[in-house]
């Protein structure tokens, strides 16, 4: 495995700069707090963005190495790096959490400096676990995302049980942490009694660990329950109801559980991955399904993007049940799609909530007479998020799709099937709440996008057209990685 060290230590400047400026914006006042967090967000976006502009997509192994000792007795180290599956997350998590920071600019009226020093700590912890090459410094980063979490969703969550949201959400975590752990512990102890948590060493052993269908299915148990798979994907509807529907476009935005799973489960125990793989099909192709048909049923804008967003990652996990390089181009293309596309349409429900006070069905109806601007976007997003030619979630879904049909006519045909279902709960749900007469006061009142909240939209729908109309300039970053991660399997 092949490593590449910088002369400046970019990722970890990159995750430091957060907490940082969390602790700057703590200390500012209420009013000036945003600013700091704004400031912050800026920075680390520009820095990310420079890193991926630099990475050298020809190269195979990581890059952007760094890497010291931490725990000297247990040979656990500070190591970072990226390749070419984790570095466009760095820039799409960093333009998430800006645009939430500034949805959130008016939204969140109390304790505001305690609200954007959490989000500053959570973008520190996800970029953590985008760039952790060493087993317990990723399991570091992992649970500490639930710190943050457990305050954004209790204190600032839009429902009447966002406490018991909260407490569900870091329950379910810890379920699903503990497992990881446990597997990545299997993984390092060694027949010589030495330990390995360096994920570059444990993806180069030439011996079979004797645990390692046990390890599989610790890894795809925890994975699964964040990303989350069904049936293990209860805390889901509940969370994106309850909590502050701004903050929740990170959590379902950014599929850490997915990109857990393609990461270490399948290539830390690629023998158990082979002789399980029609369990994944299977997982993936229920996700599919079942999130479809739940997102038809629903009559609230924010539980039917869940369930939308269980379909969309039982897709993910068909595209890295292909084991083929197109399948993981275009599950890692989805990943990347979902925060661009499902926290943009997130991002919208929260503008309508604050304006509304609901983002339920009965509440709305005639949104589009009174803000147009807000429902063109929904409406570009929605069918962006059907897989319409054009725009960025098409070629995703095209490489899944065939890799999937290559292997599995059925189970293609079945994925054919979901997106008419993806069809029908948007464009349904889309006519009931949008279009029609107005039938409250609140609604036909109702102010349209500020400069600010289009200005956030614009940007996520345009790159949502240019990667739709130009989807190479993804697949060739994924290009050298993609096809090491399948020869992974075949070691």
């Amino acid at each position: 495995m092949e490593l590449h060290s910088m002369d400046f230590s970019w990722l970890s400047t990159l995750i430091l700069l957060l907490p940082l400026g969390a602790v700057v914006t703590l200390l500012l006042s209420e009013q000036h707090a945003r600013w700091s967090a704004l400031a912050t967000n800026l920075v680390v976006l520009i820095l990310s963005l420079g890193i991926a502009f630099n990475f050298d997509p020809q190269l195979s192994g990581f890059q952007y190495v760094e890497k010291s000792e931490w725990i000297r007795s247990l040979n656990i180290n500070f190591f970072l790096g990226v390749d070419g599956l984790s570095v466009l997350f760095l820039p799409a998590t960093a333009l998430l959490f800006t645009a939430v920071t500034l949805a959130s600019w008016n939204s969140i009226q109390k304790l505001r400096r305690i609200y954007f020093s959490l989000i500053l700590l959570l973008e520190c912890t996800i970029l953590g676990v985008f760039t952790s090459l060493d087993t317990m410094f990723f399991i570091l980063f992992w649970e500490s995302t639930l710190i943050p979490l457990y305050f954004l969703i209790s204190l600032w969550g839009v429902g009447a049980n966002r406490r018991h949201a909260a407490t569900k959400y870091v329950l379910f975590m810890m379920a699903g942490g503990i497992p990881i752990m446990f597997a990545f512990i299997l993984l390092a102890i060694q027949a010589d009694g030495n330990y390995i948590f360096d994920y570059t060493q444990l993806l180069t052993l030439k011996e079979a660990n004797p645990y390692e269908t046990v390890i599989f299915f610790l890894l795809l148990f925890g994975f699964g329950i964040k990303t989350p798979l069904f049936p293990l994907h209860t805390w889901l509807p509940l969370v994106s109801q309850e909590g502050h529907p701004v903050m929740i476009a990170t959590v379902i935005g950014l599929k850490l559980g997915a990109y857990g799973l393609l990461r270490f489960a399948v290539p830390l125990a690629p023998t158990a991955a082979e002789t399980f793989q029609g369990l994944l099909i299977a997982l993936g192709i229920i996700g599919v399904i079942y999130g479809a048909v739940a997102a038809l049923n629903q009559t609230n804008l924010r539980r039917m993007l869940a369930f939308s967003s269980l379909s969309h990652a039982g897709m993910i996990l068909l595209g890295i049940a292909t084991f083929s390089q197109a399948g993981i181009q275009g599950a890692v293309f989805q990943l990347l799609n979902l925060s661009l596309i499902v926290g943009g349409l997130f991002l919208l429900t929260g503008f309508l909530h604050q304006r509304i006070g609901s983002n339920d069905i009965i509440s709305l109806g005639g949104v589009a007479k009174s803000m147009p601007l807000l429902s063109a976007f929904f409406f570009f997003l929605g069918l962006a998020n059907m897989g319409i030619p054009a725009t960025s979630v098409f070629p995703a879904e095209l490489l899944i799709t065939l890799s999937v049909l290559d292997q599995y006519t059925g189970v293609g045909l079945a994925i054919l099937f979901g997106i008419i279902l993806t069809a029908a709960y948007f464009l349904n749900i889309y006519r009931k709440a949008f279009l029609g007469e107005c039938r409250h006061s609140i609604v036909a009142n109702a102010i349209d996008l500020k400069a600010r909240e289009k200005l956030i939209i614009m940007t996520l729908s345009l790159l949502v057209l240019v990667f739709g109309l130009y989807p190479q300039v993804i697949l060739d970053t994924l290009s050298v990685s993609s096809t090491a991660w399948v020869e992974l399997l075949k070691r």
